[in-house]
């Protein structure tokens, strides 16, 4: 998730051991602790363009690695507050600040090792979008009255919030595959893998992808009071022979597309017009396909050389009233 949820939950989980005296100071542990997990977009490699893919969310985001974490971060921090916090105090603020980041961000959908190193499974629990004002906001506010009031049941109000609101977007995970599988049903298609990823900032609106017959069909998918649904595009899963019948077998770009492979969860589509390998899972607006990352494949290059990184999030004003309509009702049509 982005900064400011990672740190503020870190924060709000951290106050739940502090005392009336050192809540402020616990809180800035918990937040820092907090964001501390996400130092592994440091490794990056100027030669290897998608390095960061792999070890992003990885050893540093996984279960095991909690209670290492937390000692690093408690080392640090200690020789700035052993005047008035015990290494204990700082180590315990320390850990409850790093558990919640691999369990926050497993919430998205982009991919979490968090049984790292038994599992190189990517968890997406996809119940909640990777930066959504409405968790997050409550949780800031909970945190900032628990500091100035000096009282800590501020931080379970804001635990509380957390956990609900989560648990909501469970709810509506659950809601919007019901409808998701309908949807397939009344196309005529069985679908044989189907994920779903709540759109930017809610989890109203989503994001539902299916494989059927060597196709990939995406729509959005409202649910509210009642549910509601945007038929979208479809497009054929990326296939070497067909796509890139000349790309070397033994290549580096055939290695760095099996890496982006297991990275986007085979969730694989391709632009002829770029020559672009896309991740599906994500778009601007959720009944398109048209890619927010992807890489760049010459088949021309030496079989040494890696494929290019390319990244696009443009969002125009026209896409952007096309997503507010879709999210407020005004654009879907109502579920068969």
């Amino acid at each position: 998730m982005d900064p400011i949820s990672q740190g503020t939950v870190g924060a709000a989980f951290a106050q739940s051991s502090a005392s009336k005296n050192n809540i402020f100071k616990i809180s800035l542990i918990g937040f820092f602790a907090g964001l501390t997990p996400d130092a592994d977009v440091l490794i990056s490699s100027p030669t290897d363009p998608i390095l960061f893919l792999e070890y992003h969310r990885q050893f540093s985001h996984s279960l095991f690695f909690i209670p290492f974490g937390a000692l690093i971060v408690a080392i640090f921090i200690f020789p700035f507050l052993k005047s008035s916090l015990s290494f204990k105090q700082i180590y315990l603020a320390s850990f409850l600040g790093y558990l919640t980041h691999g369990l926050l961000d497993a919430c998205t959908s982009y991919g979490t090792l968090l049984y790292w190193p038994f599992s190189n499974e990517r968890i997406t629990w996809n119940n909640i979008s990777i930066v959504d004002p409405i968790l997050t906001i409550p949780i800031l506010i909970f945190v900032i009255l628990a500091i100035t009031a000096k009282k800590k049941l501020f931080s379970y109000f804001a635990i509380i919030w957390t956990i609900f609101y989560l648990s909501l977007g469970v709810l509506q995970y659950e809601r919007a595959l019901i409808i998701a599988n309908k949807l397939a049903l009344s196309r005529g298609h069985v679908s044989e893998k189907l994920t779903l990823k709540p759109s930017f900032g809610n989890i109203i609106l989503w994001k539902s992808i299916y494989h059927y017959e060597g196709y990939f069909y995406v729509d959005a998918i409202r649910v509210f009071n009642s549910s509601t649904w945007c038929s979208g595009d479809s497009i054929k899963k990326f296939d070497y022979q067909y796509h890139l019948p000349n790309l070397e077998k033994n290549s580096q770009q055939r290695n760095d597309i099996e890496r982006f492979r297991w990275f986007s969860q085979d969730y694989l589509g391709f632009d002829d017009e770029k020559k672009l390998v896309t991740d599906l899972r994500y778009s601007m607006i959720p009944n398109q396909i048209t890619p927010m990352w992807g890489l760049i494949i010459d088949d021309q290059k030496d079989p040494s050389e890696h494929a290019d990184w390319w990244t696009s999030r443009n969002l125009d004003k026209a896409q952007l009233g096309l997503f507010s309509r879709m999210l407020f009702g005004k654009k879907c049509r109502d579920i068969l």
